[in-house]
């Protein structure tokens, strides 16, 4: 069954939101793609926050790149200066697709 991970974050005060995106896109997408996730969605919130969604083809797949999604959230806070403010996550039980 597919599983859903969604992750909030809040720039620090100061900081440019399309730099950080451009960060985002370039390196933090397709580093969580090559962990294994089929799909990652960025939602910006308001003008200092922002939502990651990422789906993936199950939850013991995600599970599998634990440990490797935390060293991309890592540099995540360090280096594009966010934090993490809330992860929610699950499985898919109902989908338009």
């Amino acid at each position: 069954m597919r599983y859903v991970t969604i992750t909030t974050w809040e720039l620090t005060s100061g900081v440019n939101f399309d730099l950080t995106l451009e960060t985002v896109r370039g390196k933090r997408l397709p580093a969580l793609r090559e962990l294994g996730a089929d799909r990652v969605q960025v939602v910006r919130t308001s003008a200092r926050t922002f939502a990651a969604v990422s789906e993936w083809p199950d939850k013991a797949s995600r599970d599998a790149a634990a440990a490797l999604i935390e060293q991309v959230r890592d540099k995540v806070r360090s280096e594009d200066h966010t934090k993490m403010t809330g992860e929610m996550s699950g499985e898919v039980v109902a989908a338009t697709d």
